[in-house]
């Protein structure tokens, strides 16, 4: 059973590799942000709580984040497996994992700070559908989705001041994580700054 962690900063290519892990290895991808979007969608009550304060533009507390996580993981298609993306993203919540689940791979996908802003600057996402582009995968005709021809935007958290800030909090935050879990022997390190299907090799050679 592989129940893996990816750790990483913003930019270093999280969302894609998950994307590949999880059809690579018949498991599902689960992040923070889309548990966010549907439990907000479909109104439950830790969906409302969580909009509430994602609303007057707070973080999402961690007994909220994490009984999402522990729901989610509950469900049928977790019970061989799965793949976390953004979450835990603190110590506090790593600790609230641990009373959930057995982690069996933590993988950090590694890149420095400047190819992080500079991919993150690159970043356009779709109006429409929400597909995002950037440096790896570029749209086809220069500021429209391929798949919709609905404009691209760069989202207010893409751009270099907002990303620095976010960077300080992933060194602050969350790549403590890779301490936390290391004494297990379970902790992995892959160069994100490499094409993505080379960095997808070294990822299915740890878990393989």
């Amino acid at each position: 059973m592989n129940n893996i962690l990816l750790i990483g900063p913003q930019g270093a290519g999280k969302g894609t590799q998950a994307k590949l892990l999880a059809k690579q290895y018949h498991i599902p991808h689960i992040s923070t942000g889309d548990l966010f979007r549907e439990h907000i969608k479909r109104q439950t009550v830790l969906g409302l709580q969580a909009k509430t304060l994602i609303d007057k533009g707070k973080l999402v507390p961690d007994r909220i984040t994490m009984e999402m996580v522990k729901e989610r993981l509950e469900d049928k298609d977790c019970q061989q497996g799965f793949l976390l993306d953004g979450v835990p993203r603190t110590l506090p919540q790593a600790e609230m994992l641990d009373e959930i689940v057995e982690i069996t791979h933590v993988i950090e996908i590694k890149i420095n700070d400047d190819l992080a802003v500079k991919r993150l600057s690159a970043r356009r996402q779709c109006k429409q559908c929400g597909r995002i582009y950037g440096l790896d995968l570029p749209e086809k005709k220069k500021g429209v989705c391929d798949d919709d021809n609905a404009l691209l935007y760069q989202r207010d958290d893409d751009k270099p001041e907002a990303i620095k800030k976010r960077l300080e909090l992933y060194h602050d935050e969350t790549e403590p994580l890779l301490e936390y879990y290391r004494p297990r022997n379970i902790v992995f390190q892959v160069d994100g700054s490499l094409p993505a299907e080379k960095t997808f090799a070294q990822l299915k050679k740890i878990i393989d």
